[in-house]
């Protein structure tokens, strides 16, 4: 074989040797871009149309919110960044409060919140003058702890936050008074009032935790906790003196017991 073929035969070879890692680099074809293409595209879409639903459904809410209520686009809720009553609390901190002091928060000065304490949490409810302030239906809740006239209703008597006795109003009046009972009866008793005690002063405590819920929060946020009664040392709180008789509308309201209910 001559020599000058041996050499083109080479040649070739080495060229082929030196295009084969281009064809392991190529680009991919216009076919395989397609195919990536088309299995993005349903997932981008997805995301769209939940994006499109949910505005759609706020939007909806919004315009239904508006046309119910009258005046608002979030049904009557307020969130608390929105009243700057409650941001002006927060920056300012809790309040320490001394009975005295509180007094001063009951609405005939402009330039305070209107305050009040249930069970010696205090509560800014500025947010209705119209009930609690000066002339308001409520105003007499103003500027003072009133949580005995909170469970009792006796709002002309029992405007101050002594809880002892209260729970009485929850316990059947006893209608025996002068039977003869005998020793085993008189244990009877004894026992059936303690237990009837415990139980008036848990409906004491679930009717306070009540009103608590109410000013702390409640269904629309307005009345919110500022701070607590301080009637420690130096304070110049006295105690609640005396435990107060039940009030008359408290005491008209207890059931009665005769000795046979008792027996």
């Amino acid at each position: 074989m001559a020599p000058s073929n041996l050499r083109s035969r080479a040649n070739v070879t080495a060229n082929n040797q030196h295009d084969s890692p281009k064809s392991s680099t190529e680009k991919p074809s216009s076919a395989s871009k397609l195919t990536a293409d088309e299995d993005e595209g349903p997932s981008r879409l997805f995301v769209v149309d939940i994006l499109r639903v949910l505005a759609g459904l706020i939007l909806l809410s919004i315009t239904l919110s508006y046309f119910i209520t009258g005046n608002s686009i979030t049904w009557g809720y307020r969130p608390a960044f929105t009243r700057p009553a409650r941001i002006k609390a927060w920056l300012r901190g809790p309040l320490n409060l001394t009975d005295a002091q509180l007094s001063l928060y009951n609405g005939t000065d402009p330039n305070l919140p209107i305050l009040l304490a249930v069970n010696g949490t205090i509560y800014d409810v500025s947010a209705a003058p119209h009930y609690y302030g000066p002339g308001g239906m409520y105003g007499f809740f103003s500027g003072r702890d009133a949580t005995r006239a909170f469970v009792t209703g006796c709002f002309d008597t029992d405007l101050n936050g002594d809880l002892r006795g209260v729970e009485e109003m929850f316990m059947s009046e006893d209608l025996s008074s002068g039977a003869e009972f005998t020793r085993e009866e008189k244990r009877e008793r004894k026992l059936r009032k303690e237990r009837e005690r415990r139980l008036a002063k848990k409906q004491v405590e679930e009717t306070v935790r009540g009103w608590e819920r109410m000013f702390d929060g409640g269904k629309d946020g307005k009345y919110f906790k500022v701070g607590k009664v301080w009637r420690g040392e130096g304070s110049g709180w006295e105690g609640w003196g005396e435990v107060k008789e039940l009030c008359e509308k408290a005491r008209a309201g207890r059931p009665g017991r005769t000795a046979e209910e008792v027996a």
